[in-house]
């Protein structure tokens, strides 16, 4: 079984809850707007991280560039910072994936959490762990990968984002 940590959004803050969540994970993704590439440093310390930029960092930070893939257990992981909707899926993405499918797909920029599968495929936004926007939660994600299942959550980063979670999650497809 692989436990990867999924954050996104962090706009320059990485707190010690989130970094406490994610030193569990055996692979970390972060989905984009950074803000700061000593962020990546400090989560690569805790597992091997797949990263991408988001349109704050220019879609470019240390390493991380506008698109990565990573394959866990079997499971073709895409991710981008910007998809738009799940059934409405950008097209620079959509053409991206018709040339090389994924089973996961992770993204961020919209702080709103998302955990969605659509046509077998698993669609994941973290939210925001960021500096707080609106009434959005601060959220970090995980997903568990054990051979051909799959299992993912997230994990609210202070109380008042429990409820939030909960009215925001896949709010990109209602």
């Amino acid at each position: 079984m692989t436990r990867i940590g999924v954050i996104s959004d962090t706009h320059g803050l990485l707190d010690d809850t989130a970094v406490a969540l994610l030193a569990s994970a055996d692979h970390i993704i972060h989905a984009g707007d950074i803000g700061n590439a000593a962020i990546l440093d400090e989560l690569a310390r805790l597992a091997p991280l797949t990263a991408v930029a988001g349109n704050i960092d220019g879609f470019v930070c240390g390493d991380a560039g506008e698109e990565a893939r990573v394959e866990l257990e079997g499971q073709r992981i895409y991710v981008t910072h910007i998809l738009d909707r799940p059934d409405r899926i950008r097209p620079a993405v959509a053409k991206t994936l018709q040339r090389q499918p994924a089973d996961i797909v992770v993204f961020g920029h919209s702080h709103l959490p998302h955990n969605e599968e659509v046509k077998s495929v698993l669609y994941f936004n973290p939210a925001s762990a960021g500096p707080r926007r609106f009434g959005y939660p601060r959220s970090i994600g995980f997903i568990e990968i054990d051979g051909t299942s799959r299992t993912a959550w997230h994990v609210p980063l202070d109380e008042r984002s429990k409820d939030a979670l909960v009215s925001h999650m896949n709010q990109l497809s209602r």
